[in-house]
């Protein structure tokens, strides 16, 4: 079973960088790639980010340019550097596995805080 773990969370003023973690021993060598979901108070949970097993990223629109996933498979490691932060990227940020091959599995979520 792969099991995400994200890390990387914290409170951070408009205009600053976070850079998220989620560490899921085994994911890459079960074929799976990993993508980044938020949810804000209120509302529903969104896609925010995604690589797959070939390293291909893809982004939403609204984080596009400020956000960079990348892939550390040694580590069975993915990252999401967060830069230019706004208020609206306040969320708990999940990561989830993904892939035609790969069992979906979720991470508990990290809290991420944008103040002015």
């Amino acid at each position: 079973q792969v099991q995400p773990v994200e890390s990387g969370g914290g409170s951070v003023q408009a205009g600053g960088s976070l850079r998220l973690s989620c560490a899921a021993p085994g994911f890459t060598s079960n074929s799976c790639g990993m993508a980044w979901y938020r949810q804000s108070t209120g509302k529903e949970r969104e896609w925010v980010s995604g690589i797959s097993t070939d390293d291909r990223s893809s982004y939403a629109a609204s984080v596009r340019g400020r956000f960079t996933i990348s892939k550390d498979s040694a580590k069975d490691t993915v990252y999401l550097q967060m830069n230019a932060l706004k208020r609206e990227d306040t969320a708990i940020y999940t990561c989830k596995t993904f892939g035609s091959r790969c069992a979906e599995y979720w991470g508990q979520g990290t809290q991420v805080t944008v103040f002015p």
